[in-house]
């Protein structure tokens, strides 16, 4: 079954499953310390010392989807994890790009007094950290992108996307829950996260559903800096599950062979979308190498 084909299936158990709905709750979100930064008040952590790692998170996840990495980085690092607009603890005060995002970590380093650092993430983490890249490459000393790609969606994806999610904004993500998780997580019983998902729909609905479809059109609507990727020198770690859903295989190694600086590329047998939280001892693994290897 190709990747497309497996995204046609998980949709269409779209309309079988209208008539659930989950109990609504609102007390998932993690209040952290926050920065006001370029208009808005961004919601953070931090853990340990050491050189400064951040890691972005992916669409419709938050930064606790880096909590195996923070347990097994910050006794040697610093690690950073933040809220991106529209997540999290983070409201966005309107639509917004990717090219915001990454002025946005900037800033956040800023804040920090950090003037150098690895920025990391997963799906739309490593579509922000790459812009960054490109606005900022003296303020980098590294990249990790996990389960991440240069160019946009692929077209052929984009009409069940758009009926995801309109389907979570007229109904509440109970629905349509399961087959999101299982593009982004791949299979099981995500529990926390569909209270999360169901906590940050009732904060916002009917009033503020801009909350949820600003950060559907930045991903929807990104633009391409495939050709781009050539002024990135840094070193970089690429890490791709080989169950991706979301994000093909060929794109990774794509971006690998256009970035300039050296990269290494590791594929994680089995795992879906957002590799480091189902596979997270391998991909730890593979973080902690890379960063131990970067000098200064």
């Amino acid at each position: 079954m190709t990747r497309t084909n497996g995204l046609g299936f998980l949709f269409s158990r779209l309309q079988a499953a209208r008539h659930f709905r989950l109990m609504l709750r609102c007390d998932n979100v993690r209040h952290m310390p926050t920065a006001a930064i370029n208009g808005i008040q961004i919601n953070y952590a931090e853990s340990g010392d050491g050189p400064a790692v951040v890691l972005s998170h992916g669409y419709l996840l938050d930064q606790s989807m880096f909590d195996a990495q923070v347990a097994a980085f910050a006794p040697e690092f610093r690690v950073i994890t933040w809220d991106q607009r529209g997540h999290g603890g983070t409201p966005a005060p309107g639509p917004f790009s990717y090219w915001d995002s990454a002025r946005d970590v900037l800033a956040l380093l800023d804040h920090l007094g950090i003037e150098r650092a690895v920025l990391g993430g997963m799906s739309q983490g490593g579509f922000l950290s790459l812009r960054a890249a490109m606005l900022a490459p003296q303020r980098l000393r590294g990249l990790i992108l996990i389960d991440s790609e240069a160019g946009t969606g692929e077209e052929a994806s984009r009409p069940a996307y758009e009926q995801l999610h309109q389907a979570w904004l007229d109904q509440g993500p109970s629905p349509v829950q399961e087959i999101v998780a299982a593009i982004i997580l791949g299979p099981g019983q995500w529990d926390d996260w569909y209270a999360k998902w169901a906590d940050q729909y009732a904060q916002w609905a009917p009033d503020n559903l801009g909350q949820l479809t600003w950060p559907f059109r930045c991903l929807m609507d990104r633009d391409d800096i495939t050709g781009r990727l050539g002024e990135i020198g840094c070193p970089a770690l690429i890490v791709h599950g080989s169950q991706d859903a979301a994000i093909p295989l060929a794109r990774a190694e794509a971006m690998r062979d256009a970035l300039a600086g050296p990269t290494t590329f590791t594929l994680i047998d089995g795992a879906p979308h957002a590799a480091n939280v189902t596979h997270a001892d391998e991909v730890n693994a593979e973080i902690v190498k890379f960063l131990r290897g970067l000098a200064g």
